[in-house]
This record gives structure tokens, C-alpha cells and sequence, in this order.
């Protein structure tokens, strides 16, 4: 991907989408017609709406083959999983993984709701299976990729999971993966995959989503489901999931940001250039393990890991980094790098000039 397409690209070694993905020129050319568009049309402005709320779910849905009747559109992941939670049964016992992103776990124990862990190492995908064999949950809700190690679930694993234990709800936060390579939710084992878009999609903030399988809505139970509907013409056909989820106006800048951030996924060879992020990220792992960057769980994994790593390293070596302009942030243990379609091996080599103390000039 020309990395030319993004303005932070030209100042620094952006090593850092798994806090914050970047905009595009293209975009951020976009935004500002979409405001000026607002500043001189006024209310008009939002009668033309309504297309591309529906445009950016059906791009959604067609890019992570979902159904777009099922596909709704979210500030955020955190807003979308409570509000999920909110829509099941109190009684539901749910298992979740030790140490894993604070608004998945926080949104179950926040409500007091019945819970188990399951620590997240090299065994990650054979504690889970034990943990739904001995806790017997009715909802197994994680993220894909650990927001502090980079460790990403199977997916193979999951679809075998939910085969062997068809009642079990898998709840997903796609936040720190979806981006990041082709995904098949209609055949994946996951049930509800929700997602904020300003990390991997490249998204900006405000907008995200949320995708649930065809059996899922009849487990739902919104507040007020059966209070009549309002009788507005915008609002007739409206579901009681989309009441749920997207209650009140939609922010179209955030939105449409999403709509574009996809069509540039979509316009692009995406599934090349996801290869050549997993070879980047593969010859990222190998330099990090021959120079002992890296803890035990992570080496010893046989599984495939997500596009970024904790390194072992303090406030020196991540202050030295920040004055290289190496852009990265401190996490859990050590210091977060990561790796998108806009990086390239000459990041990884600058990263890696500077960890060895070969500070160069760039």
C-alpha cells in the first residue's frame, strides 16, 4: 500500500494502529467535504442521510459477509457489547478470559452476571475448551487478538467449538483484528462480532459495528420489545434490534468515514496486502525471538498470532524509541509495536536498528 496516502506516514514510524489507526488523505479530503456539505446546506443536509447509513451497513456486510438485515452500525464496541448484554437473559453464565480487553470483561462483571476465567497462555485454545467443559457457560465472550500480547484465538478452534457445542453464545470483539485480513463471519463460529472501526479499519473514532447470525435475534430480549412502535415514517420497518442498537441520529461523519475506510479495502487488492502484512509480521516475530523480545507464551504458541507483539523493554528503551520517532505505546509488561498494510520491512528494520542501538539517520 503506498504509504505517500498517509500524512503521519511522512513523519514518523508508525508502529502504533494497535492504540489508534491512521487516516488516509483521501479520507480526511472526504471529511472535509462532508462538513462543508453540512455548513451550507444546514438541516438539509441531514435529509439525504438515511442512503448512506444504509450504503455503509450493506458495505459492512458484504465485507465481512454478513447479512446486512443483521448488521447494525455503533459509536463503539464498548456501547454495543453492554447494550448486548443488556439484551440477555440475566441468568446466563458467562466465561471470559483472564486479563482480557477491560470492556469485555468489565461489561459482564459490571452487571454481577455469573462468571468463570480462563488464563490466556500457549494453551489458550485447550483452557477455553476446558473451561466450557467444566463450567458448562452459556456465553463464551473474548476478543479475537489480545489488546496487550497480540495472541489471537483459532479460528478453526472456534468453529469446532461451536459445532461440539451448538447452544453455546460465542460473543466476539473484533476491535484489534478485523482490518487486518479477508473474514468470513456467515461461516466462522462466532455468533455476534462487534467491532470499533478507529484501530485496524482506519476509521477514525465514533463508529464501529455489529453483526449477529441468523438464530441470534430470537435469543434477544430488548427492553421495551414489546412496547409499540413509533409511528414516524423514518422509523417504520424499523427491527427491534436496530431500535436497540441504533437508538437516536447516527454521527454521518464517523459513519461515512467507515463506509469510505471499507471502500478503500474493497478498491484495493486487500487479500495481497494482507499477505504481505502476515509475512512482515512473520519476519517481525522471528527478528523478536532471535533477539529474546518476546515471553514464553508467545514462542511457544503453535498457533498463528495477530500483527503486533509486546516487547520486553522499559521507559528507557520506550523513550529511546519515541526519539527515533518510532511511534508505539507502552502495554502491560513491556512496549506494544504493530504492523499494518501500510508498514513496511524498512519499518521493521528501522525498529530493529534501533533496538539493537544502531540509531541511524532516517
Amino acid at each position: 500500500m503506498d504509504s505517500a496516502l498517509f500524512p503521519v506516514l511522512q513523519h514518523c514510524t508508525y508502529l502504533n494502529t494497535p492504540s489508534s489507526g491512521i487516516l488516509s488523505q483521501p479520507i480526511l479530503d472526504w471529511r472535509r467535504q462532508h462538513d462543508e456539505a453540512f455548513a451550507v446546506q444546514g438541516s438539509q443536509f441531514r435529509v439525504t442521510s438515511e442512503p448512506l447509513l444504509q450504503a455503509t451497513k450493506q458495505a459492512i456486510a458484504e465485507f465481512f459477509n454478513g447479512s446486512v438485515d443483521r448488521t447494525f452500525l455503533l459509536p463503539n464496541f464498548s456501547y454495543g457489547f453492554n447494550t448486548l448484554l443488556s439484551c440477555l437473559p440475566s441468568s446466563y453464565r458467562y466465561l471470559l478470559l483472564d486479563e482480557d480487553y477491560p470492556s469485555v470483561n468489565y461489561g459482564v462483571e459490571r452487571l454481577g452476571l455469573s462468571r468463570n476465567y480462563v488464563s490466556i497462555d500457549e494453551y489458550l485454545e485447550d483452557r477455553v475448551a476446558d473451561g466450557v467443559n467444566v463450567h458448562r457457560p452459556d456465553v463464551l465472550a473474548l476478543s479475537l487478538v489480545q489488546y496487550v500480547s497480540g495472541i489471537k484465538i483459532d479460528f478453526g478452534f472456534l468453529k469446532d467449538l461451536k459445532r461440539q457445542h451448538p447452544q453455546l453464545l460465542i460473543i466476539a470483539d473484533g476491535t484489534q483484528y478485523c482490518g487486518t485480513e479477508p473474514f468470513d463471519f456467515a461461516t466462522s463460529g462466532i455468533d455476534v462480532l462487534l467491532a470499533s472501526g478507529y484501530k485496524w479499519m482506519l476509521a477514525g473514532y465514533g463508529n464501529g459495528f455489529v453483526m449477529v447470525k441468523e438464530n441470534i435475534p430470537e435469543l434477544l430480549i430488548p427492553v421495551g420489545k414489546d412496547a409499540p412502535k413509533p409511528g414516524l415514517h423514518h422509523l417504520l420497518g424499523k427491527s427491534d434490534l436496530s431500535f436497540t442498537f441504533e437508538p437516536g441520529h447516527q454521527d454521518t461523519l464517523a459513519v461515512g468515514t467507515l463506509q469510505q475506510a471499507i471502500n478503500a479495502f474493497r478498491t484495493m487488492d486487500f487479500s495481497g496486502e494482507s499477505n504481505q502484512l502476515s509475512t512482515l509480521v512473520t519476519a517481525a516475530r522471528e527478528a523478536f525471538m532471535e533477539r529474546k523480545l518476546l515471553n514464553g507464551s508467545v514462542i511457544k504458541r503453535l498457533h498463528t498470532h495477530g500483527t503486533f507483539f509486546n516487547l520486553n523493554g522499559d521507559q528507557r528503551l520506550f523513550d529511546k524509541l519515541t526519539e527515533a520517532r518510532i511511534s508505539c505505546a507502552m502495554r502491560g509488561p513491556g512496549i506494544r509495536v504493530g504492523f499494518h498494510i501500510y508498514n513496511t520491512h524498512a519499518d521493521l528494520a528501522r525498529l530493529l536498528d534501533v533496538l539493537d542501538g544502531r540509531n541511524g539517520n532516517y
